[in-house]
């Protein structure tokens, strides 16, 4: 498939992008070539092949779910101008 210089306009009309005429053609080979990679990749024989939902098999690359820090609730607390049992206490503010 390939596009036309008409066929970049319309597209480009639709969207509401104005182009120039340089643009236009630019427009139109980059189109092209994407077009062409998308021909490429229909291309290829997939008969028998299983789809994946995930190209790497469901591995993760995250770390393990592990505690690395110590208790730091003292380091927490300690600029806290006032705090009861393991809470920050703050002044009530209700506007009427």
């Amino acid at each position: 498939m390939s596009l036309s210089k008409d066929d970049v306009l319309h597209v480009a009309n639709l969207a509401h992008v104005d182009l120039s005429d340089e643009q236009v053609v630019k427009m139109q080979a980059e189109l092209n070539d994407i077009f062409k990679m998308i021909e490429e990749i229909r291309a290829v024989d997939t008969e028998g092949v299983e789809p994946m939902l995930h190209p790497h098999d469901g591995a993760g690359f995250l770390r393990e779910d592990a505690v690395t820090e110590k208790d730091i609730r003292e380091a927490a607390f300690a600029n806290a101008p006032e705090t009861s049992d393991s809470m920050f206490l703050v002044p009530q503010y209700v506007e009427s």
